[in-house]
């Protein structure tokens, strides 16, 4: 199982509720072959000040299409993807999780995504 991290900031592009998250990196990264050999993969999201958080157990697509990139494409991301919204270096990382593990007060349980 791979952790995903993304580079530029520490929430994904978009969501659709608690369960697909979509996030963007490079083609070209050691990560996105390893999701297309073995899509299994986890995001994990503290509250630092409160100690607690939630890791989220899943799969993860690999996205190259046209309609998946403009759907999170964002002004700025340039900086990244010099060749704009369809450089070929640039690729989405579609997020779908199955389960859920809560963490606070030194306590922790595991919930099925609803």
């Amino acid at each position: 199982m791979v952790f995903l991290i993304q580079k530029r900031c520490c929430h994904p592009e978009k969501r659709d509720g608690i369960k697909t998250f979509y996030l963007t990196t490079n083609t070209s990264s050691l990560r996105v072959g390893q999701y297309k050999e073995n899509p299994k993969a986890c995001l994990y999201f503290f509250d630092k000040r409160f100690f607690r958080g939630v890791m989220l157990k899943g799969t993860v697509s690999v996205l190259e299409d046209s309609q998946s990139k403009e759907m999170i494409w964002r002004e700025g991301d340039t900086l990244y993807y010099p060749k704009g919204v369809t450089d070929p270096d640039y690729c989405v990382l579609k997020f779908t999780a199955e389960n859920e593990r809560y963490y606070s007060d030194f306590h922790s349980e595991d919930f099925i995504v609803g």
